[in-house]
């Protein structure tokens, strides 16, 4: 699937993986997901996306996005939204679509093969255009969880689908294997898978 003279980028639906990993009942260790990639090929690129509630005096992602910041990422936020829905729950939007497929798009020329963290239906066309380009795509989510984590668009469009089941031993950490002091990251949701 991968060829070592490829150049990679990983584009990381943080929300989204994060609900992905948390269903299968385990956390993304992200060096390990960093060295497990640059074992693949040349990774170009590791983009990380996700929201951020603001107004918040302590946002329970800062430490994560900090780390993420300073270990190789490139992190992409945006300030979430905030509202209440017709049962007058409080919800919080933060998609990050647009963001991650215009920065997929731009580096076309220099890309081989994209690596997509994400199971978001609303994907499948930006795969569709990066596959037009002559890029290689490969998206990992799963099918493990009930219901899957994946929309079946996006897993056929794909040239490989990854469960993350089956990274689980590369690049997983046991929820109780966390460090004492780990914080406990709140992902904005994201209905739109």
């Amino acid at each position: 699937m991968f060829d070592s003279r490829e150049k990679i980028a990983l584009f990381i639906d943080g929300a989204n993986l994060y609900a992905t990993s948390r269903s299968l009942g385990f956390d993304i260790d992200y060096r390990k997901l960093l060295a497990y990639f640059q074992k693949k090929g040349y990774l170009l690129r590791a983009n990380y996306y996700t929201a951020i509630i603001e107004d918040q005096e302590y946002s329970s992602i800062r430490p994560l996005i900090d780390w993420l910041d300073y270990n190789g990422y490139k992190v992409v936020t945006k300030p979430a939204k905030e509202f209440t829905d017709a049962t007058g729950r409080r919800k919080i939007k933060g998609n990050m679509d647009i963001e991650l497929a215009i920065d997929a798009l731009e580096l076309t020329e220099f890309v081989d093969h994209y690596v997509i963290f994400s199971g978001d239906g609303d994907f499948r066309s930006l795969v569709e255009a990066l596959q037009r380009r002559g890029r290689k795509v490969t998206v990992v989510s799963t099918m493990a969880s009930q219901p899957p984590m994946i929309a079946d668009d996006l897993r056929r469009q794909a040239d490989h689908f990854v469960d993350l089941m089956t990274l689980r031993a590369e690049i997983g950490r046991e929820l109780s294997e966390r460090p004492p002091r780990r914080f406990e990251p709140q992902e904005p949701a994201d209905d739109d898978l």
